[in-house]
């Protein structure tokens, strides 16, 4: 697999996405749900937002890792959330995954008005191989 970023600009670098990913030679592209912070018996999260992205995130890496795919080669995430500014106080931690992996996806935030039950964040991705 062959990937070339696209950044006309350097502000996005602060933020934690690319403005455009072409990928060339893929071997297989998953396309995962969006993943929120329910746990294994299928019970939403109540917990704050930093928790809730916690575990989103690691739910997004299990399907990942399950499916023979790694996170490194994510190249779309779409976050949606229930509060911008509520995650944008807990925004280090969306950050550090991304620094973990190296990734360099394109990105799209979507404020929206409700998730499913309680929950206030969902992550929903693209990896390829």
């Amino acid at each position: 697999m062959e990937k070339r970023i696209v950044n006309p600009w350097q502000w996005q670098d602060e933020r934690g996405y690319v403005q455009a990913v072409e990928v060339k030679q893929v071997q297989g592209t998953l396309y995962c749900a969006g993943q929120a912070a329910v746990d294994v018996n299928g019970q939403s999260s109540t917990e704050d937002m930093r928790v809730q992205l916690i575990q989103a995130i690691q739910n997004l890496e299990q399907v990942i890792t399950e499916a023979g795919y790694e996170c490194k080669n994510i190249v779309r995430l779409n976050v949606y959330t229930t509060s911008s500014a509520e995650l944008f106080r807990c925004f280090d931690v969306f950050q550090d995954w991304v620094a973990k992996y190296g990734m360099k996806q394109a990105s799209t935030l979507l404020e929206v008005k409700g998730l499913f039950e309680t929950l206030k964040v969902e992550l929903e991705a693209t990896v390829v191989k």
